[in-house]
């Protein structure tokens, strides 16, 4: 058994799928809402950080106090060897930690776009066994660069870097959303919804709220390229 421990940077972006594939296993999950003012975790309380999305900037630092705080912890996870997950912005943290940088994409990227294995794919534990191409959901405005030493090991049309493997596959960031469900979808959406600006012009990669939620059996697909991610950092030991 396994316990899990989610970082939580805002009330509509939780764990989603990834609790369901916890249930599953047998594993436990416990989570810290940083958002709310909870405390963060001993190290010695878990064995796997998942850290979440949120629509914050990683150095508005003046703005959200915990984030210095946080990135420290991160830190220390990573040297501890502990297993991590970043999800958008928690890739973002886990790439700043890493040493990398983070700075605005040429495009904001929401909805359903595709995802294609990265140059460095095929070397990691974790990402091995994937399809080459899969459909992802996205929904971010920035990126990340691949911190010295990780492998590449996706990107898209819009967005070159989408995932990355560092620390021997310990430390995994996903740009993109696999964790998403009907419902996180539906919570994103009202949460971020000033962010949906359809014009094929200005936000070529952005689509609408009806768009996202059309064809619910990409849901399914993208429950089955997380559970590989999860199954294989699991896996680990």
């Amino acid at each position: 058994m396994l316990r899990l421990h989610g970082l939580r940077h805002e009330s509509f972006e939780k764990e989603g799928e990834i609790a369901v594939w916890a249930k599953e296993h047998g594993h436990t999950l416990t989570h810290t809402d940083l958002w709310n003012g909870e405390a963060l975790p001993g190290l010695d309380t878990f064995d796997f950080l998942i850290v979440m999305g949120g629509p914050m900037n990683i150095y508005e630092h003046d703005k959200f106090l915990w984030l210095a705080r946080e990135k420290s912890f991160l830190k220390a996870s990573a040297d501890a060897g502990k297993r991590i997950l970043g999800v958008c912005l928690g890739a973002q943290l886990l790439c700043d930690v890493l040493g990398g940088a983070v700075t605005k994409g040429k495009h904001r990227e929401i909805g359903w776009h595709p995802v294609t294995a990265g140059p460095d794919a095929a070397k990691s534990r974790v990402f091995s066994g994937l399809p080459k191409t899969y459909e992802a959901f996205h929904w971010h405005g920035d990126t990340f660069s691949i911190p010295e030493g990780a492998l590449w090991t996706a990107k898209s049309e819009a967005c070159a870097h989408q995932a990355f493997s560092a620390r021997e596959d310990r430390v995994v960031g996903l740009q993109f959303h696999l964790e998403t469900n009907a419902e996180s979808l539906a919570a994103l959406a009202t949460g971020c919804a000033d962010e949906i600006i359809v014009d094929p012009v200005q936000y070529p990669y952005v689509q609408s709220a009806d768009e996202m939620t059309a064809r619910p059996e990409r849901l399914t697909a993208l429950r089955g390229l997380l559970h590989h991610i999860l199954d294989n950092m699991a896996a680990l030991g």
